[in-house]
């Protein structure tokens, strides 16, 4: 089905009754299972540790908290870049250009390419996930003292709020915990456990990082099988800063987010598709469907369950995706925007 439809949802009284609910439900499972924790043969350190994590995700949602419907991109990159290589003159650019298309900038807070983004974003925007380290990893003069920076113990908790509370990943060339922090996002993904947004490995002018990342990519893992073609389209490799920002940006020209509603993906939309538009989604993207067909919604503006109020108004497309093809849904998403 190709037409657009309009859609009754619960009232906004009823919307915001559900949510209460639900919190308390959630609050409840939680005082559940940590009364449950006593008589179980768990040791200090296993305690110690739930109670660290569970402290350190309270305030780092409490700092976040306020910049929820903001945009923003994570930057990742090494903390021993210096500040006279290009690599760190590239990330700072990046920051400042996303800054002036109204994103926040959120980095690991310490040196290098971390120190350079926050520099090109400024304080006012700057948001940090600083480490506890022995070495190297001091909070930066940038963000040092900022109510917007949360410093953490463990890299699992850091990890989570990097990607949770981004809009866009852009990596710069660095270390061991750059490629980890990359490929937890390109494993996240790929297997649907975090919605998709841009992905951009980002090399200095002329570099080679990333494009001979690319190359054992290609070499090793496509071609033995291990990944699948549509899985490239996961991410962008360039060492031009207007390509990575157009890709950034582009992503959300039409699309706008995704959500699942009683087994439906729904992909909101800024605008609708146009009847010509819609149909030729339709004929390419149909192997995306376990069953029935695409649908254009036009919401009447009541908050559906659990909706945001900002998105009640939003039209979306629905249909049943197979939850598998991500790449291909990345695809999907790239042909909404390309119009």
């Amino acid at each position: 089905m190709t037409n657009s439809e309009s859609c009754d949802l619960p009232t906004p009284d009823g919307h915001a009754a559900d949510a209460r609910q639900e919190i308390a439900d959630l609050m409840q499972r939680m005082r559940h299972a940590a009364e449950h924790l006593a008589p179980e043969p768990i040791a200090d350190d296993d305690l110690k540790l739930l109670s660290q994590t569970l402290s350190e995700l309270r305030r780092a949602f409490g700092v976040f908290a306020p910049y929820r419907s903001e945009r923003k991109v994570t930057i990742f990159g090494s903390a021993r870049t210096p500040r006279d290589a290009p690599e760190y003159q590239r990330a700072e650019a990046l920051g400042r250009t996303m800054v002036e298309h109204g994103w926040y900038v959120v980095t690991g807070a310490a040196t290098g390419i971390m120190e350079a983004g926050h520099r090109g974003a400024g304080r006012e925007r700057a948001m940090g996930l600083n480490i506890m380290l022995p070495f190297e990893q001091e909070s930066n003069e940038i963000i040092r003292g900022d109510h917007k920076l949360v410093t953490m113990k463990y890299f699992f908790t850091r990890k989570l709020m990097f990607v949770k509370e981004c809009d866009a990943v852009v990596c710069l060339p660095g270390g061991f915990g750059t490629l980890d922090e990359a490929f937890e996002v390109l494993t996240l993904l790929q297997t649907g456990k975090r919605e998709l947004m841009p992905v951009v490995f980002l090399d200095a002018p002329g570099g080679t990082f990333w494009r001979d990342w690319l190359s054992y990519i290609r070499t090793n893992l496509l071609a033995d099988g291990m990944i699948s073609p549509e899985d490239l389209s996961l991410f962008l490799v360039t060492d031009q800063l207007d390509e990575a920002v157009t890709e950034v940006l582009g992503f959300y020209r039409v699309f706008h987010s995704m959500q699942y509603v009683d087994h439906r993906l729904e992909l909101l939309l800024q605008r609708p598709l146009e009847d010509n538009h819609l149909s030729a989604i339709v004929h390419q993207f149909s192997d995306l469907l376990v069953e029935g067909e695409f649908q254009q919604q036009v919401p009447n503006g009541k908050l559906g369950e659990s909706e945001e109020p900002q998105l009640a108004k939003l039209p979306r497309l629905v249909f049943r995706f197979n939850r598998r093809s991500q790449g291909r849904l990345r695809q999907l998403i790239d042909a909404i925007n390309g119009g």
